[in-house]
């Protein structure tokens, strides 16, 4: 890092924030090529902004989880795709820095490493000595054009092709394929392909257990002794989801405001939308919605940092609500989009204008499986019910 980005290292945000302005000038761009451009790149690994939720040990930040949140959001501000990306490589980054200890000193030895991963179990892994073997297809591997090492949630069967473990098992890229499949209406430029296994082998000390990230076993024993550490998996994996969304939604609604003082309501007497009461109150809606969205956020992670803090995993019902309160975030930041879209009206769909590439990757981004309302509101109303039965794994 320069000298002035290292003054400012402590604030990730804000290093985010003076990036809006390129990122917004490239974003354009990001979608036509479906992957970031160089520069994006460039400018992010300068600031270190891969390496945020990289533990100290390793060279990243270690940042509190709410400033990773609002660093994602300010990242999102100029570009949709650009936010996405960095928030999945720094999950996914934490996620591999909870991996044993030989596997973490083998991903993290070189610096600014950069780990995608596809996270649906789409194949099937057998046992083998020291490590398992896996060939099949994974898609939704956001971000995987710019990563150095990749990972795959495999299905561990034993010789009665029974699933004894779920894991992630992480390799090189150069060990992988990318089949460029991401052929998408909004976050073109994620870059969310399939990558594709041939018979590799993955050793155990790079196979991450969802058991042990669920029940917070640690598997490593030398390094495992940041906050990072302690957080519930499920939790706080969830709650970055959403971050680089809510900036897109504040940009819509920056974009609509500064035009509405010039930009007058069709077949209307209204020469400027600002002096409506209609679009006041649909403003008023819609900025209260994003920060709806983005408070429960915080206050979800805060909820994490305490926890960890103590050296606890949260509890069910803490976590159901966590859950809930993601699921009821995608919601608002929909409804906040609509509303702007609908104030922007039909020249907002225009291809020039950034409103309605900000709506598609909002539209598109609020439904990723782990960030659905339905099935979050359902998780979270049969908590608040004191029951239990899960349709999902990942809570």
């Amino acid at each position: 890092m320069t000298q002035a980005i290292a003054s400012r290292a402590s604030d990730p945000a804000a290093l985010a924030a003076e990036l809006r302005a390129l990122l917004a000038r490239n974003a354009a761009q990001t979608e036509r090529a479906r992957r970031l451009p160089e520069e994006n790149i460039g400018a992010l690994e300068a600031a270190n902004l891969f390496g945020m939720m990289t533990p100290k040990r390793w060279g990243g930040y270690g940042t509190p989880l709410t400033t990773a949140i609002s660093t994602f959001a300010e990242l999102g501000k100029g570009c949709g795709s650009t936010g996405w990306v960095a928030m999945i490589i720094n999950g996914v980054g934490w996620w591999a820095s909870r991996l044993p200890d030989k596997g973490q000193e083998e991903i993290f030895a070189q610096r600014n490493v950069r780990v995608c991963a596809a996270g649906t179990q789409s194949s099937k892994g057998r046992r083998v000595e020291g490590g398992i073997r896996v060939s099949g297809k994974f898609p939704f591997a956001s971000g995987c054009w710019h990563a150095s090492w990749g990972g795959v949630s495999v299905e561990i069967e034993d010789d009665s092709h029974k699933v004894t473990e779920v894991v992630t098992a992480f390799a090189p890229m150069s060990e992988l394929r990318i089949e460029d499949t991401w052929y998408v209406a909004g976050m073109c430029g994620t870059g969310s392909n399939t990558l594709v296994a041939d018979d590799l082998f993955v050793p155990d000390h790079r196979l991450l257990k969802l058991s042990s990230l669920l029940s917070g076993e640690r598997q490593a024993v030398r390094h495992a002794d940041e906050l990072s550490d302690n957080y519930t998996w499920s939790a706080a994996n969830t709650l970055i989801g959403p971050a680089p969304l809510i900036g897109i939604a504040q940009a819509m609604l920056a974009e609509v405001i500064a035009a509405a003082g010039r930009r007058g309501i069709t077949f209307t007497t209204y020469t400027r939308q600002a002096d409506s009461a209609v679009i006041q109150h649909r403003l008023a809606e819609a900025a209260l919605n994003i920060e709806t969205a983005e408070l429960h956020l915080l206050n979800g992670a805060e909820q994490v940092q305490n926890f960890a803090a103590v050296g606890k995993q949260m509890d069910y019902p803490s976590r159901a609500a966590i859950r809930g309160k993601v699921g009821y975030a995608t919601k608002v930041l929909r409804d906040a989009a609509d509303i702007l879209a609908s104030i922007g009206g039909a020249s907002g769909f225009a291809e020039r204008s950034p409103l309605q590439r900000m709506w598609r990757d909002l539209n598109i981004g609020t439904r990723h499986a782990l960030l659905a309302t339905d099935p979050a509101l359902k998780i979270y109303g049969r908590a608040l019910l004191g029951l239990e039965g899960t349709i999902s794994p990942v809570i």
